[in-house]
This record gives C-alpha cells, structure tokens and sequence, in this order.
C-alpha cells in the first residue's frame, strides 16, 4: 500500500468519525450518516489496496517461480 493510498483511505475514514461524531451531537441524523458513508469508503479503500497488493505479490511470485 503506498503512503497516497494508506493516507487517502486514512483521511476518509478520521473525516467520517468527524461528521458522524457532528451528527450525533447536533442530531443531524443526514450528517451523520454521511459520516458513516465517508467511513465505510475509507475501510472499503484500504480492502481495495490490500486485494490490489495481494494480486501483485501473487503475479509477481508466479513470474519469479516461472523463471526457475
């Protein structure tokens, strides 16, 4: 995962807290829900780059192992 991807995934998932954290307080039932939306894409970036460095890690082991 490079630092862009872990801080972009990382910035959306604070980001999300924050504004669910606004809802609840303010009872902005919208913002906080928006907040949760924000949070889950965060988690859902960073099972993207994990599934993404996995697949590369596998390709380039099969590419190692084909070269033997």
């Amino acid at each position: 995962m490079s630092l862009e991807e872990k801080f972009d995934s990382a910035k959306d998932q604070v980001a999300g807290k924050a504004k669910e954290a606004e809802g609840k307080i303010t009872g902005d039932e919208s913002k906080e829900a928006e907040g949760k939306a924000q949070g889950f894409l965060g988690k859902v970036k960073d099972a993207i780059t994990d599934v993404k460095d996995n697949v590369k890690d596998t390709v380039e082991g099969m590419k190692n192992d084909s070269e033997k």
